[in-house]
């Protein structure tokens, strides 16, 4: 094989779509997926490329260092794609010491064991780190995330980003390690883990139950479809300048409550519904601790220096995504039940 790349977190929502994307896109890659299968980890996210001949999973928690400095010695990646971590807000609220143990000391874990398997042979090798635009805390009404915007996270979850980000540039200055990192907005798209906004909409609505809607709804975000920031991480851990920090956005702003009542509108009409049936589940519900009022992210530096943009409109996207939830009600169902566990335990409990 050409390289060997290790995609951490490659059995999650976004981390299932960037293996996919370098699974069929590089035949002459190794691509190897390490994930821990936690909760969000799903295996069945990739059924269609399981059984690739450039394809290897591997069940591991970047939390256990020895293990990771194992992996890398056998596999001598020449590349780590890093997506695995905790990144629900919520859970973070209850659960603070888990999002330090995965996002920081994992991250750590696997930068020392870049660090020591490619110690002096850097060339060719890349360490690509994936964020979140969470790390940069909160707008007003006005203004967008460059990448020189100041780090201000206001949860858990986005502190223990901030820091695993912090980690990544000072292997960089003091060791040299090659890293790229992206901050990505909020994405969206098939396999979503239905404790998200939109999937968890989209399952409510068709057991017609309430939609809820933190605060008064007002709550804004930029919206990524995940397939186009697949095609972002392949585009910036190939050509992007080692050092550097890229922001991908979906280029589309949308208040919580215009998104939800877009997606009322379109499920009703592929439902065969009267319009106003799915906006009748609309509940607003009691606001969320430290709830930041706005993302948007300025993807001008990715646009211009790599020519990466969006290939969908978000009303494409939303249409796309139900579509696929609709078509794969099954998936949405074992997913919400926790049934496809038992997928895992069928299909590796001899590896």
């Amino acid at each position: 094989m050409k390289k060997t790349i290790v995609i951490t977190g490659g059995a999650g929502f976004i981390g299932s779509h960037v293996v996919r994307e370098f699974v069929n896109k590089y035949p002459d890659y190794h691509i190897i997926n390490l994930d821990a299968l936690t909760y969000a980890g799903n295996l069945e996210n990739l059924k269609d490329v399981k059984d690739a001949p450039n394809y290897t999973f591997i069940k591991a928690d970047i939390t256990h260092a020895a293990h990771m400095l194992d992996i890398f010695r056998e596999y001598q990646p020449d590349g780590v794609i890093h997506l695995a971590a905790e990144s629900h807000v919520d859970r973070s609220i209850t659960s603070p010491t888990d999002f330090v143990m995965t996002n920081v000391v994992g991250t750590v874990n696997l930068l020392n064991a870049a660090r020591e398997t490619w110690q002096g042979q850097l060339e060719g090798k890349r360490f690509h780190h994936v964020s979140t635009d969470e790390v940069y805390g909160t707008l007003g009404a006005t203004g967008l995330f460059t990448e020189d915007t100041p780090y201000d996270p206001h949860s858990p979850y986005s502190a223990s980003k901030a820091s695993s980000d912090h980690f990544i540039r000072a292997y960089h200055d003091t060791y040299g390690l090659p890293v790229v990192i992206t901050n990505c907005s909020n994405n969206y798209g098939p396999n979503h883990f239905p404790e998200k906004l939109i999937p968890l909409c989209i399952l409510n609505i068709l057991h017609g139950k309430p939609l809820p809607i933190y605060g008064d709804g007002k709550y804004t975000r930029d919206w990524l479809y995940v397939v186009d920031h697949a095609r972002a991480i392949d585009l910036v851990f190939h050509e992007g300048e080692n050092g550097e920090s890229y922001n991908i956005g979906g280029f589309n702003e949308w208040q919580n409550i215009d998104l939800v009542r877009e997606l009322c509108r379109q499920m009703d009409e592929k439902l065969g519904q009267a319009p106003g049936t799915a906006a009748q589940l609309i509940t607003y519900v009691k606001d969320r601790p430290g709830h930041d009022l706005r993302y948007a992210i300025d993807a001008t530096k990715i646009n211009t220096e790599l020519g990466y943009e969006p290939s969908v409109t978000f009303e494409e996207g939303l249409s796309h995504t139900i579509d696929w939830f609709l078509e794969n009600r099954e998936w949405l169902e074992r997913v919400n039940s926790g049934a496809y566990q038992d997928y895992y335990h069928e299909q590796y409990k001899d590896k």
